[in-house]
């Protein structure tokens, strides 16, 4: 399975799909990337057609709705062109997306030492600044201790949507999405470079050239694990104080 896809007998669409597909990809790149080089976009360009701020806010208010789960916004990090939606699978109040958006690489409680203290399954949606794309990873948050006495929530991607236990609300997720004039990436398809296209200084910070994703969302591989210390609220620390004693 990838990004939700079975052997439904329906390549004929899917291949329609896929055509369809790449050519908004290849129209959005020639607009974007005007030198065809990655890291030279063009900011007139991407302020015109990339996912606003109220955007961003009116899609979570309806994945909320439409979904009757968490969902979490992330702002993307100053080299990402995106920002983030995490929402909510497999997991329960509060949830660790929550920790991503605060600065608090604070200190916490020593009784969590060496101890693994939750596990949480999301679909985190990417939504380009630079043009009405998304792309959909399944992602898994785990809050784990560390022997100084600090707390990490660790983020662990994957090359797109796998788990069978996913698939409908990332059906849902991508319903939603095109409701809201969002244009939905096959995450498995775009994990290819740009043919004709020059890496520029990706290879200072990354290994290989640039896939499509690194064009339209972050600069990272695709499977990047990350790992942000956090300070605990009081109700997640009682929480896990209490599952785990």
């Amino acid at each position: 399975m990838s990004d939700g896809c079975t052997s439904c007998g329906n390549k004929g669409g899917c291949d329609s799909r896929k055509h369809e597909m790449m050519a908004a990809i290849d129209s959005a790149l020639a607009r974007i990337y005007p030198t065809r080089r990655w890291g030279e976009w063009d900011a007139a360009v991407a302020m015109a057609e990339g996912v606003g701020d109220d955007e961003v806010d009116a899609l979570a208010a309806s994945l909320r709705k439409q979904l009757r789960t968490t969902v979490v916004r992330r702002q993307g990090r100053d080299d990402e062109l995106c920002d983030y939606l995490y929402v909510l699978c497999v997991g329960r109040e509060p949830a660790l997306a929550y920790l991503l958006a605060e600065d608090a690489s604070l200190p916490v409680d020593a009784s969590y030492e060496d101890a693994e203290l939750a596990s949480e399954l999301y679909l985190r949606v990417a939504l380009s600044v630079v043009t009405k794309f998304a792309g959909v990873q399944e992602v898994s948050l785990g809050l784990e201790s560390l022997a100084d006495g600090t707390a990490v929530v660790v983020e662990r991607a994957r090359a797109g949507v796998f788990s069978p236990v996913l698939l409908k609300r990332f059906q849902s997720v991508v319903a939603v999405l095109t409701a809201h004039d969002i244009y939905h990436l096959d995450f498995g398809d775009i994990l290819v470079p740009p043919e004709g296209f020059e890496g520029g200084v990706y290879g200072e910070s990354y290994e290989g050239p640039p896939v499509l994703a690194n064009y339209f969302f972050f600069p990272q591989p695709s499977t990047t694990s990350t790992v942000l210390p956090v300070l605990l609220p009081v109700a997640l620390s009682s929480r896990l104080t209490s599952s785990s004693s």
